[in-house]
């Protein structure tokens, strides 16, 4: 008996299938934005706490305040991620695909640039010059993701994305310029160190999402991003940790401490770690289903939910020309990567010289 395939249907499906996988893919993203947004308002309220209140006079005491709640941060996202995967009945499959080095590798690399680099200069930048600064400054990593996702697996940027680019360069220009000028004339406040840290936060971001997503076509989201926030902790605890130790001694010790006998900074914690990492699972999750820079770009909405979550928690406008950069950079980003359907069809693109290796190998013949 033969079976007739109907060609139209098995088009209609495939097309009914990708449009779920696009409609999903800016879902996840744009959850991502709301909750990363979110994030920032406990991020900025533990800086007013003890004991990190009291260390902001020196830039020794300053620096050890912000690594002290980056690795917090950290432990608070990973018990937050070991709950959401045990919940899900994926810890076998976390430690499966912990044991394959081939894909944990990668998340230990995006763990490198998303925390001592993205998370650590976000603190920076949120303690120096307010959690505004830190959201806005950030929101050029798509740029840094998209040509970093182009050169390692060849996502395309067309003609289209390249004037987002340009249009995100611009939000930069005024996000950081009129401190940065400032800081140059000695104008400024001394506040070099902040927008180092958004610096940070914008290259770290934007590497981060295009070396996990070399794992992500093959792995778990969820269970990816729990070995990612694994590593993260491992490089705080085990390798920065004792640094700090030589450096300030005992009062680290004291430090952490302190932070963990205030009850408020267990809530500001909890809220860091449910807001961050939940946010990471929409992000990972966005990847694979419309690409890294898709994801990124449409992600890039913390900016705006920052600043409304912080407004009205604070009751304070962010500067004007912080507000100008980052709908600047938003714009930016939706020009980038809201593209016509046909090429949203096809993120990736094969190499050249890989195609040709590939028809060489099978005779020329697929």
């Amino acid at each position: 008996m033969t079976v007739q395939i109907d060609p139209q249907r098995v088009k209609a499906l495939r097309d009914d299938y990708r449009n779920q996988q696009v409609r999903w893919g800016f879902i996840w993203a744009l959850w991502c934005a709301v909750l990363w947004g979110a994030w920032y308002v406990p991020g900025e309220a533990i800086y007013f706490e003890a004991p990190f209140a009291t260390m902001l006079e020196t830039t020794g005491d300053f620096l050890l305040a912000a690594a002290v709640i980056t690795t917090l941060n950290a432990v608070a996202v990973l018990l937050a991620m070991f709950v959401w995967v045990a919940t899900l009945g994926k810890m076998g499959e976390y430690q499966r695909t912990m044991r394959q080095v081939k894909i944990s590798r990668w998340f230990a690399g995006g763990a490198v640039c998303g925390g001592p680099m993205a998370i650590f200069g976000t603190f920076l930048a949120i303690g120096y010059l307010g959690a505004a600064f830190g959201a806005v400054a950030a929101l050029l990593y798509p740029i840094v993701g998209s040509i970093a996702a182009k050169v390692w697996y060849h996502e395309n940027i067309t003609r289209r994305a390249a004037m987002g680019i340009g249009v995100v360069v611009l939000g930069g220009v005024v996000i950081f310029a009129p401190g940065i000028l400032a800081e140059m004339t000695g104008a400024g406040d001394g506040a070099w160190l902040g927008y180092l840290g958004g610096a940070m936060a914008m290259f770290g971001w934007g590497l981060e999402g295009a070396i996990a997503g070399r794992a992500l076509d093959v792995s778990d989201p969820d269970v990816g991003l729990t070995i990612r926030f694994t590593a993260e902790v491992f490089y705080w605890v085990v390798l920065v940790t004792p640094v700090l130790l030589l450096v300030n001694g005992e009062r680290v010790a004291g430090v952490f401490a302190d932070a963990l006998s205030n009850p408020i900074n267990l809530l500001w914690l909890g809220l860091m770690g449910l807001t961050f990492g939940f946010c990471y699972v929409a992000w990972y999750k966005s990847f694979p289903l419309i690409g890294v820079g898709r994801g990124q770009a449409i992600a890039a909405l913390y900016g705006p939910f920052a600043v409304i979550w912080l407004t009205i928690f604070t009751l304070e406008l962010p500067a004007a020309n912080f507000l100008l950069g980052g709908l600047l950079a938003v714009v930016g980003s939706f020009i980038m990567y809201t593209e016509k359907r046909d090429v949203l069809e096809v993120i990736r693109a094969v190499p050249a010289a890989k195609t040709a290796t590939g028809a060489a190998r099978t005779g020329g013949q697929r």
